[in-house]
């Protein structure tokens, strides 16, 4: 089964004017002959500086690669779930699999959450608790489908010879899914409100990496042959929660 856990910076703060937007980065200086620009998954830009390079010099080389900055956020926009604003009280819509369900809070000494037609059927003596008890079913349904989704996948990518180190469970507020250096694939339990294609989707990007660690043409080359629809469900992941 997926474990489940919870999710700091070091450098100046700075910034620069791209016309109508503002570009805000983080710079190093280092010990190194060369000036790199990075945007993380979460769309936090790195610069990485020879010691000694000027501001105007680092300023000229972030307005240069501006245009590349921004499309490398753009890009990570597909794992940004957006937050809405919650009351948790019946009536309310809510989201399982990609499908709309009408919340139902019903009177009852023993807690429950239960999926019932067109309802999610919470149970609770105390209406303060819905929250938490149906964050919980959430979270309990994604260890279940993403392990059931994610082992077909993960057998497909066999076949070149990576195989994940474990299928992590880990709150996230900026990102759908990630990959670490040690092969271990973390998925925000919150894509549990993603249709199945979605879901697929991030678990093959995420093994694509296993395999190409950047961005690179051969990492959307593989992406393509692995899902050949992934910007159709890339994009509806964009709109999920908007």
């Amino acid at each position: 089964m997926p474990e489940y856990s919870k999710e700091p910076v070091s450098g100046l703060s700075e910034s620069i004017q791209f016309g109508s937007v503002q570009i805000a980065y983080y710079l190093t200086f280092s010990d190194r002959k060369t000036l790199g620009i990075t945007v993380t998954p979460d769309a936090t830009v790195w610069v990485k500086a020879p010691l000694g390079t000027s501001m105007e010099r680092i300023e000229e080389t972030v307005r240069r690669k501006a245009p590349w900055i921004l499309k490398q956020q753009g890009f990570f926009l597909a794992f940004q779930p957006r937050i809405t604003e919650r009351r948790y009280v019946s009536g309310e819509t809510h989201l399982y699999l990609g499908k709309q369900y009408r919340l139902m809070v019903q009177q009852g000494n023993k807690a429950s959450v239960k999926l019932k037609g067109a309802f999610i059927m919470v149970t609770t003596d105390y209406k303060q608790h819905v929250a938490a008890l149906l964050r919980q079913w959430y979270v309990s349904r994604a260890k279940a489908k993403f392990e059931e989704i994610a082992k077909p996948l993960i057998e497909r990518f066999h076949m070149y010879k990576v195989e994940p180190t474990a299928l992590v469970l880990r709150d996230m507020p900026t990102r759908w899914g990630s990959c670490t250096a040690k092969g271990k694939i973390i998925l925000n339990p919150e894509l549990i409100k993603a249709p199945k294609a979605c879901i697929e989707y991030v678990i093959i990007h995420e093994l694509c990496h296993l395999v190409h660690h950047d961005h690179t043409r051969k990492f959307f080359e593989l992406q393509t042959r692995e899902m050949k629809d992934w910007e159709k469900w890339k994009a509806k992941l964009e709109m999920l929660l908007a």
